[in-house]
């Protein structure tokens, strides 16, 4: 079900999290470090914060490897339920698959998994979001002081298990603890106000000898360990272009891969791409609005023969195939036509590969505005329902054997872009100057300028 929320329903935190990683899984991004001799191989704790961009996949978060036969894995399964393991000799020592379904991909997950296996019945908990998992598909508990693989003197993965099982999605606060097994609320606090499990400030922790802290504020060394212990990472295809400022206490619009043509719409770049491989596919946005002033970019990649359509939509009454095609979805063509209730007209200039469209959504006074590389095109629609919330939506068409993709920029571009523009509030970095009133799709501004619909 969707989540309706209003303009109180999110506050300031407190604590704020500069950045994100984002991993591609198509790209084999991952970092790796080979850790040493830990201070306690039988006590540990893993704690991160996590939004998903793939569903029905197996995605490896975290791995400590020596061969297929042995290691410890932290991992989705295709039935998007959350595994850890530790597998020695081909057998498992230690296996917990939690019953519930990470299945939300429009939301920030805090997940502590801390183990200790010195006690005469070990435990390994799971903690989602503050709160501790009680119901598991599978529990097989380490006997009393059983080494573990995880917290080895081996190589360490985070983004996948060492050769497949790529994740996608952002990771954020990625801290490992050696020697403790510690619960949720060493990483995080409920908010006294709204009752949102938040981050905490982790950086006064005990990390022990292989302990690390990765807080991505390093564009230039995404692995990079700030715990004070230097175990940095490894780099594996990860380049500044990934970081991302859409995070644990910003979250950003993405595009919505429940809420696509399933097998004609592919979505990657942290569900910030999207190809089309046949005619007439779209998508919808994470995150709608009806009220306030909204803003984001749209950078064509390739185009090939036939229309792009970039605009918004109604969560219902479209079915997926162009926008523009029902009485409650809005486009510009990149024909230099404009489509609502599958009815066109002339409009604005035609785009191509590698132009940026901007879109300006006035949900206040019901207009929808376009623009060309910075240029505007003038006023598309007025008179747009402000009574329902309002997605930004995008479809395309394949041609001549060349598939459509482009790319969305909400905040946080999948792509380089030095224009610099932020919104009035310093969110951002698009190609244009933000027109004046209008913001960036996130949620500290939808908590201060309108109600919002989180699909």
């Amino acid at each position: 079900m969707p989540l309706i929320l209003g303009t109180n329903s999110i506050k300031d935190t407190g604590y704020d999290v500069a950045n994100s990683c984002r991993f591609n899984g198509a790209s084999d991004d991952s970092l790796n470090k080979t850790l040493g001799t830990p201070t306690n191989n039988y006590k540990w704790t893993i704690s991160f914060w996590l939004k998903r961009t793939e569903l029905g996949v197996e995605d490896a978060i975290m791995t400590s490897f020596t061969n297929t036969q042995n290691r410890g894995m932290l991992l989705f399964r295709t039935d998007d339920q959350l595994e850890i393991l530790d597998l020695q000799s081909d057998s498992y020592v230690m296996q917990k698959k939690t019953n519930r379904k990470f299945r939300d991909v429009s939301a920030w997950y805090h997940i502590v998994i801390s183990s200790d296996a010195t006690l005469s019945s070990p435990e390994t908990k799971f903690y989602v979001n503050g709160v501790e998992e009680t119901s598991f598909a599978t529990t097989n508990e380490y006997t009393q002081n059983q080494a573990n693989k995880w917290n080895s003197a081996i190589a360490n993965y985070i983004g996948n298990d060492s050769s497949t099982r790529d994740f996608s999605g952002y990771l954020a606060e990625f801290v490992f603890i050696d020697g403790q097994a510690l619960a949720a609320d060493q990483f995080g606090e409920f908010d006294e106000d709204t009752g949102i499990w938040k981050p905490i400030d982790v950086s006064g922790l005990t990390f022990g000898t292989n302990g690390f802290y990765l807080d991505f504020e390093n564009s230039g060394s995404l692995g990079a360990d700030v715990s004070g212990n230097g175990n940095n990472f490894t780099v594996n295809n990860l380049t500044s272009i990934d970081q991302s400022t859409d995070t644990c206490t910003n979250n950003f619009a993405t595009i919505n891969s429940l809420d696509k043509n399933l097998s004609d719409v592919v979505l990657s770049e942290g569900n910030l791409k999207m190809t089309t491989t046949a005619v007439n596919k779209g998508s919808r946005a994470t995150i709608g609005v009806s009220s306030g002033k909204w803003f984001w970019e749209i950078k064509i990649g390739s185009k090939g023969n036939n229309d792009i359509l970039i605009g918004i939509a109604q969560p219902s009454n479209w079915s997926l195939d162009y926008v523009g095609s029902s009485s409650t979805s809005y486009s510009y063509a990149s024909s230099a036509q404009k489509y609502n209730n599958a009815s066109q007209s002339s409009y604005g200039a035609s785009f191509t590969t590698d132009d940026i469209i901007g879109v300006a959504l006035n949900m206040d006074d019901g207009e929808i505005a376009f623009y060309k590389n910075g240029s505007s095109q003038g006023t598309a629609y007025t008179g747009i329902p402000t009574t329902d919330f309002i997605l930004p939506a995008f479809s395309g068409q394949s041609g001549s054997g060349v598939d459509t993709d482009f790319s969305v920029n909400f905040g946080s571009p999948p792509y380089s872009e030095s224009g610099g523009n932020s919104d009035g509030n310093g969110y951002g970095n698009f190609s244009m100057s933000v027109p004046s009133g209008y913001y960036s799709l996130n949620t500290k501004n939808l908590s201060e300028f309108g109600w919002y619909y989180v699909s």
